[in-house]
């Protein structure tokens, strides 16, 4: 996931390496560092820590760098194990995971040579190190050294004595760019967007050589190839936070305009080829991770309900590994806010190989799984800084209905519009400030419990992974009928519980799991459109949202989940962007 930069041209290299690194941040935080060639050789700068701690480096020298912002993989955060790794005349940044590491380091050390770090990366520093001494040709030796490593790797590589940058793809982002100041490489866009640039993303087995002439690209077998550059734009740049003290404050403000963009943005679904692969399709998967696998159960709900199509979905990761079955007119949605989720590009991989037709709902127009696909349904949720998602599953949802509605429009079935989604959003959004008043019971809570039924059990797993992700409490998304079978033995005076009840056909079975949590000392907080239910004895506090079609209701009831997750982890001390342990895109498996 670690995000990684590379500028050659006339501007000093440092200050360009450090603006790109900061806006790669969301990609791992663990620790940095920049390598810059001055005078033919090379000048390395790392810290432990954010990007920032390398302040130092921005007066630095040097016309041509590479950067790197890491998310830990082999060996604990540390000065030592930053990128860029160095060994003899090669320094290399690298994103991904080399899978058979141990095996070539081995050989390595056999014949004497001395590792720095505990990293994968490192290996292939050795290993071009080592061909280039025999062929003198950087680009010729990162090749050799790729032809030996299994995984995933983006590298862009420095060598003493050489002003070029030599970059490589495999199963990880990585994109070059042109502009009159320079040529650039990056792991997004956003590091190297600015008006008068143009860029290409490589495809898995190319290579490109960056010169003060310009980007050269070469195929796997490095025969030169002509690719189209497209224009960047500087809005693709990460945003600011303006007046918000967290972007994840600011994204989820931006919640009713990301929903209102999507369905103004997306095509006329009935009236496209994609409406005539709907007609035909029988049997429906969903592949996804994460924030996303809860959009696909969401999805589920509906598509089941008003189209009667059978819907399976998948966390991605497991998908590969249950041999799954996928019938004659199969359509897969996949469904990646960063569209280069390692596991969901995998997943979808297969389910082309299986015979599945394949769509895929993205955040970004450029991504892999776009490229990937066969239809492209885009969410316009704008660029999300903050690691865990926020206004990007809200605008899934918005996409996800809509593929549902054309799906039962397709059977001859009436399905409720969502077009009137955005605007019950921003009425939800200006109810739920309410929620920052509970983040006291939540404060000394041992673990936490958000429960529902059908549609409101997607929003509470929704609700329970955000709050895990920025405040680090123990939490739980859980079927309200299934609390009794076993679960209710954790419930006491130090476990609050959100129950999230939009059904009118459910609510009192979900009021039931609340009486039985309530007997045992929970403090109960509930998310509802139904005033009754808020005036009920057992109802610590309430938000009240507006009705909506049930099935479509997690599209706002997650709202007032986000906002408590980001009051609670400011309440505990937390940086609510920037989790722990976490990166925003889940390159590596």
């Amino acid at each position: 996931m670690c995000g990684i930069v590379g500028y050659l041209g006339e501007e000093r290299a440092a200050p360009v390496l450090l603006d790109g690194l900061e806006k790669l941040e969301y990609r791992g935080y663990d620790s940095a560092g920049v390598a810059l060639w001055q005078d033919k050789k090379i000048a390395v700068v790392r810290r432990k820590g954010r990007v920032c701690e390398l302040v130092c480096a921005r007066s630095l020298a040097g016309n041509a760098g590479v950067g790197h912002t890491r998310w830990a993989t082999h060996g604990a955060p540390s000065e030592r194990n930053a990128h860029p790794h160095r060994f003899g005349a090669v320094c290399l940044v690298h994103n991904g995971i080399l899978e058979n590491a141990a095996a070539l380091k081995e050989e390595c050390l056999a014949r004497g040579e001395v590792f720095s770090s505990d990293t994968d990366s490192e290996v292939a520093a050795h290993l071009m190190n080592a061909f280039l001494a025999e062929e003198s040709d950087l680009l010729r030796a990162v090749k050799r050294a790729c032809e030996l490593l299994s995984g995933s790797y983006a590298f862009a590589v420095l060598a003493e004595g050489r002003e070029e940058i030599v970059c490589a793809r495999m199963h990880s982002p990585l994109v070059v760019a042109r502009g009159t100041d320079g040529v650039f490489a990056a792991s997004d866009l956003c590091a190297v967007a600015a008006e008068g640039r143009s860029a290409y993303v490589l495809e898995d087995g190319e290579f490109a050589r960056l010169t003060k002439e310009g980007a050269e690209l070469f195929d796997s077998a490095l025969r030169p190839v002509e690719r189209t550059f497209f224009a960047l734009a500087a809005q693709q740049a990460a945003p600011e936070k303006g007046s918000f003290a967290h972007f994840m404050r600011k994204e989820i403000e931006e919640v009713p305009s990301a929903i209102e963009n999507t369905l103004s943005g997306l095509p006329d679904l009935l009236n496209s080829h994609l409406y005539e692969v709907l007609c035909q399709t029988e049997y429906l998967h969903i592949v996804a991770c994460g924030t996303a696998y809860h959009s696909g159960l969401c999805m589920k709900a509906v598509v089941e309900k008003f189209a009667r199509v059978p819907t399976q979905v998948f966390v991605a990761s497991e998908y590969r590994y249950c041999d799954p079955i996928v019938p004659e007119h199969t359509l897969t949605v996949a469904i990646s806010q960063s569209g280069e989720t390692a596991d969901t590009l995998a997943a979808a991989q297969l389910a082309l190989e299986r015979g599945s037709r394949l769509l895929a709902v993205t955040n970004v127009e450029h991504s892999s799984l776009n490229r990937l696909a066969q239809h492209v349904l885009p969410t316009r949720a704008g660029r999300e800084v903050a690691v865990a998602a926020t206004k990007s599953f809200n605008a899934q949802l918005a996409v996800l209905y809509s593929l549902a509605a054309a799906l039962a429009a397709g059977r001859g079935r009436r399905v409720p519009s969502p077009a009137a989604l955005a605007v019950l959003a921003r009425e939800t959004l200006c109810a739920s400030g309410r929620v920052a008043a509970w983040t006291p019971y939540f404060q000394g809570a041992r673990s936490v419990f958000f429960l529902g039924r059908g549609a409101d059990r997607c929003a509470a797993l929704e609700g329970s992974l955000k709050l895990k992700e920025i405040s680090y409490l123990p939490s739980e998304g859980y079927a309200a009928g299934e609390l009794k079978h076993g679960t209710l033995a954790l419930v006491d005076g130090a476990t609050p519980v959100v129950a999230v009840i939009t059904d009118p056909q459910l609510a009192d079975k979900t009021m039931n799991a609340v009486h039985e949590v309530y007997a045992r000392g929970a403090a109960v907080f509930l998310v509802t459109p139904f005033e009754e239910l808020c005036a009920a004895q057992e109802v610590t506090a309430s938000v009240r949202i507006p009705r909506c079609e049930p099935a479509y209701s997690p599209i706002l009831s997650v709202i007032p989940l986000q906002l408590l997750a980001y009051h609670v982890s400011l309440a505990l001390g937390h940086d609510p962007d920037k989790p722990r342990n976490l990166a925003k895109s889940v390159t590596v498996e």
